[in-house]
């Protein structure tokens, strides 16, 4: 993880994070006591440039990476433009972007900073991937549509053919433990 962040690092991206899954996993298969990674589907590579939003750039920032690391499933994106994307209200940063992702447990972000620190971002703490919790951010809870997005991801991704001791919880908020 600690190479994936310093090849990220190099790119030096405005307001840059690695976030989701890339966190969220690793916590998870420790917590499952697994002895090696589960694969990621991909490593978000995070930031936001106000005064680039050419999705172009963000395909030539995945080739330098993999030209740096490869092997490794890239995904930048410029949470600037996002916002479009997602069909939401535009984010002010980063940050408040993964604020708005659909899970509590998935709203988490690492990067290095410049004395190679490691920092975390988690918007809405991270209680919920410690206790292995699926709940969305209030941000899903907001209207409908969001919360039907929500519980489709939870459907979707089935967490829990890889962590079975992981607890969802659709937006109705009952929690639901067993396998899909």
């Amino acid at each position: 993880m600690m190479t994936i962040l310093s090849i990220a690092k190099k790119l030096e991206l405005p307001d840059w994070w690695i976030c989701a899954g890339f966190v969220r996993s690793k916590i998870w298969d420790a917590l499952h006591h697994f002895k090696s990674r589960t694969p990621l589907a991909d490593v978000d590579v995070v930031y936001f440039d106000e005064t680039n939003k050419d999705e172009a750039e963000e395909k030539r920032f995945e080739q330098k990476l993999a030209e740096w690391l490869p092997g490794v499933p890239w995904s930048v994106k410029n949470e600037a433009r996002m916002h479009v994307v997602n069909g939401v209200s535009a984010y002010i940063s980063t940050e408040d972007a993964i604020s708005k992702f659909p899970e509590t447990a998935t709203s988490l972000g690492v990067k290095l900073d410049q004395n190679n620190n490691l920092l975390l971002t988690a918007p809405w703490g991270i209680e919920d991937v410690l206790n292995l919790e699926v709940k969305p951010t209030p941000f899903f809870i907001e209207s409908s549509e969001l919360a039907k997005i929500y519980d489709e991801r939870l459907i979707r991704k089935n967490w829990q053919s890889v962590w079975d001791k992981v607890r969802v919880f659709p937006v109705n908020g009952k929690s639901i433990s067993c396998k899909w």
